[in-house]
Parts: C-alpha cells; sequence; structure tokens
C-alpha cells in the first residue's frame, strides 16, 4: 500500500481513532474515581451532592475550552451535563 492509498489513510484514520477512543475511556474512568472521592468526603461530612456554582462555572471554563479547541461548544456542555448528572448519582449514592 502507497501514501495514496485510501484504504491505507483509511487505516491510519481509523488506528488513531480507536487510540483516541481509549484515551477517553481511560480519562472519564480516572475524572469517576476523584470525584467519588470527592463524594466520599461530601457524604462523610454531610456537604450537599450537588454544587450548582461549580458546575456552572466548569460549564462556563469546558465552552471556552471547546472553542478555544474549535469544538462545537453546545456538545461540549452536552457532553460535561451528562457527567455531572453521572456524578451527582455517585454522590447520592454514596450518602447511603
Amino acid at each position: 500500500m502507497t501514501e495514496s492509498d485510501p484504504l491505507a489513510q483509511l487505516a491510519r484514520h481509523r488506528a488513531s481513532i480507536d487510540n483516541l477512543d481509549a484515551i477517553l475511556i481511560h480519562t472519564l474512568a480516572e475524572r469517576f474515581k476523584q470525584t467519588q472521592a470527592v463524594g466520599a468526603l461530601k457524604a462523610t461530612y454531610d456537604l450537599p451532592p450537588s454544587d450548582p456554582g461549580r458546575e456552572e462555572r466548569q460549564i462556563a471554563r469546558l465552552r471556552q475550552l471547546a472553542t478555544d479547541a474549535e469544538l462545537n461548544p453546545d456538545f461540549a456542555e452536552k457532553v460535561l451535563n451528562f457527567v455531572i448528572q453521572e456524578v451527582i448519582k455517585h454522590h447520592h449514592a454514596a450518602r447511603g
């Protein structure tokens, strides 16, 4: 296969996508480990499971990061909101 071979190009793009998918999964797993630790602290000290002010700041920050990265900020916000809702579920569960 030569450099101009579309199948070779497709294979390289797909290999890169597969690597990026793995990075996303491992990054999400690490993020959830950290948020579970936060949930345990909140449960121990009877702090509320959600922090709307922090969530609002995080959404604004990630929208800006998305814009800077040329990613649709609406899409980034949807993804973050989904993650935040999962975190809040975990924090409620940590309370018992």
